[in-house]
C-alpha cells in the first residue's frame, strides 16, 4: 500500500475534477494487532479524527473486515479489502440491508462463478485448483482423505464446502458426519484426530486453519508416524514467516492456494511498476521473501484512486457509486465487482521447497490454470519425508 501511494504521488497525485487538479494521497496506518475488537475503535477514530475519505486493506480474515464494514457504513466511507467470498457474504448478507459501502476482492472457496461472468473458467475457486492437483496425482493414492479446519468463520465456511466437494469428485472423506477435524482454536492435542486418520489409511490431508495450530498438528503427525502423500494446508501455509516457524524440514512439500506472485504477466501497476519490480522493492525494504499480500495491498489503492478519479470528487457517496462501475486491470489482474460487491480474483497452487536462499523456504507455483500466471516449478509428489531431518 505504501508503494502504491508512493507511485501515485510521484505522478502528482490523483486528479479530482471538483478541484481541477491532482491531489496527493496520505496513507494513515493503524495497527489492530489482528484483533477484531480493536478494529472498530481504530476505524472510528480514523473516520472522526482523521476524516479519511476511504478505508483500504489487503486480504485479511473475515472477522477483521466486519468491524471495518460497520464503520464504513456508519460514516458512508468506501471500504475495499480482500476476503474469501463465502465467509464474507455470510456476514454481509446477514445484515438488512447488506453493507453498501464495502467492496471486497477475493477468491471463492467452492461456489462456481456464474456462467455469464468472464471468470467462469477454472482457477477462481480453491476447489478448482485443489481438484486440479488431485487430477494429476489422485490415482496414485487410495483416494481416502482427512480434512481439518479451525472452528472460526473461515474454517467453518471451508468445512461446509470441501468434504462434499471431495466426495463428489470420488474421494472418501473420513469422519465427515462427526465433523472429524473441525477443532476449537485453543486445541493443542490432535492425537485422537490423527489416530483416526491413520487407522483409516488417509493419504490426502487437506484443511484450513491458522498456522500455529497447524504447526502443532503437523508436528504431532510426524511423532505418531502419520505421513500422508499430500498435504494441503490452506491459510496455515500462506506466509513464509509462519511456515518458517514450523521447525526443521516440516514445510517441505506442504501446499497451499495463493493469490499473487511477481511472475504475473500483463498486470500493470502505477507508472512503471510491475509485479516483479514491486516484489524487488519489498525484498529490499523487508529483507524477506514473497508475501502475496503486497500485491493485494497495492491493488486496493489502485481500486480507490480509479474510483475517485471517475467520481471527480472526494464525496464518499459519489466515490461509492463509482466503485460499482469498476472494471480495472490491476497488478493482481482484472477487478470487476458483481451484484454482491465482490470481485473474484485468480488463484493458483504452490508448494514450499527448500532452497539455498537466506530465508531457506520459497513458495513455488506448481499448478496454475491461467496463462498469465506461469508455473515456476515441478510438483513435489509424494511428500518428501525421506528428506526431512
Amino acid at each position: 500500500m505504501e508503494a502504491a501511494v508512493e507511485d501515485i504521488n510521484k505522478a502528482g497525485g490523483v486528479f479530482v475534477k471538483e478541484y481541477g487538479c491532482k491531489l496527493p494521497i496520505e496513507l494513515i496506518i493503524a495497527n489492530c494487532e489482528s484483533n477484531p475488537v480493536k478494529v472498530g475503535t481504530l476505524a472510528e477514530d480514523m473516520a472522526v479524527r482523521d476524516k479519511v475519505h476511504a478505508f483500504a486493506g489487503p486480504i485479511i480474515p473475515p472477522p477483521i473486515n466486519a468491524p471495518m464494514a460497520i464503520v464504513a457504513e456508519r460514516y458512508k466511507i468506501p471500504f475495499t479489502a480482500g476476503n474469501p467470498m463465502e465467509p464474507w457474504l455470510g456476514m454481509r448478507n446477514a445484515i438488512e440491508p447488506p453493507w453498501q459501502y464495502s467492496w471486497l476482492t477475493g477468491f471463492r472457496i467452492a461456489t462456481p462463478v456464474p456462467p455469464e461472468d468472464f471468470r467462469s473458467v477454472p482457477g477462481y475457486t480453491i476447489m478448482d485448483i485443489g481438484l486440479e492437483i488431485l487430477d494429476q496425482f489422485g490415482d496414485d493414492t487410495n483416494k481416502v482423505a482427512g480434512v481439518f479446519a479451525s472452528d472460526d468463520s473461515d474454517g467453518v465456511g471451508w468445512y461446509a464446502h470441501f468434504p462434499p466437494g471431495l466426495e463428489a469428485a470420488g474421494y472418501t472423506v473420513i469422519g465427515e458426519e462427526e465433523k472429524l477435524g473441525l477443532f476449537p482454536m485453543e486445541t493443542t492435542d490432535f492425537t485422537s484426530i490423527i489416530n483416526k486418520w491413520k487407522k483409516n489409511n488417509v493419504e490426502i490431508l487437506w484443511g484450513n486453519c491458522p498456522a500455529p495450530p497447524f504447526a502443532t498438528m503437523w508436528r504431532q503427525c510426524q511423532a505418531l508416524d502419520f505421513k500422508p502423500k499430500m498435504v494441503y494446508a490452506a491459510r496455515a501455509g500462506l506466509f513464509w514467516i509462519d511456515v518458517d516457524a514450523f521447525g526443521g524440514d516440516l514445510p517441505w512439500g506442504v501446499g497451499c492456494e495463493s493469490w499473487w506472485d511477481p511472475s504475473y504477466k500483463g498486470c500493470p501497476g502505477i507508472g512503471d511498476t510491475t509485479p516483479q519490480s514491486l516484489f524487488e522493492r519489498w525484498v529490499e525494504k523487508s529483507k524477506e521473501p514473497l508475501n502475496p499480500n503486497i500485491g493485494w495491498g497495492y491493488m486496493a489503492i489502485q481500486i480507490l484512486i480509479d474510483a475517485i478519479e471517475r467520481a471527480g470528487t472526494l464525496d464518499g457517496t459519489a466515490i461509492n457509486q463509482a466503485m460499482a462501475k469498476t472494471d480495472l486491470m490491476t497488478i493482481c489482474h482484472r477487478v470487476k465487482f458483481d451484484e454482491n460487491q465482490f470481485s473474484a480474483m485468480p488463484i493458483y497452487y504452490f508448494q514450499w521447497e527448500k532452497t539455498d536462499q537466506p530465508w531457506v523456504w520459497e513458495a513455488v507455483i506448481v499448478v496454475s490454470q491461467h496463462d498469465f500466471i506461469p508455473v515456476t516449478g515441478e510438483p513435489i509428489w509424494p511428500m518428501p519425508y525421506d528428506r526431512y531431518e
